[in-house]
């Protein structure tokens, strides 16, 4: 089981962001918390179960024993990590419409 993050290259309110994401829910969950980032924050996201967090987040992540994994230069392995994120989102067994947020 592994806790992988992305590189920081999404841009938003001054900052640049990565996603968070793990072998399994619990897991994610846990590590967060580990992180101080609260429930509240987890993106239930048909395009995949992650959460957000900045680059300063992300070293400690980092730090921390997550995984990194990059967009440009792991692409078979980061398909391989986001389509589980996709089968973890909470609407993929139902078949529930995507979360607006």
């Amino acid at each position: 089981m592994a806790v992988y993050v992305d590189n920081a290259v999404f841009r938003w309110r001054g900052r640049r962001w990565a996603h968070l994401m793990a072998d399994e829910l619990d897991e994610l969950h846990a590590f967060a918390a580990r992180l101080g980032i609260p429930r509240r924050a987890f993106q239930d996201k048909r395009s995949g179960a992650h959460y957000d967090i900045d680059s300063a987040l992300r070293e400690r992540a980092l730090t921390l024993g997550a995984t990194p994994v990059s967009r440009h230069e792991d692409r078979t392995r980061m398909r391989a990590i986001i389509a589980n994120a996709r089968r973890q989102w909470s609407g993929h067994a139902t078949g529930g419409a995507d979360d607006a947020s």
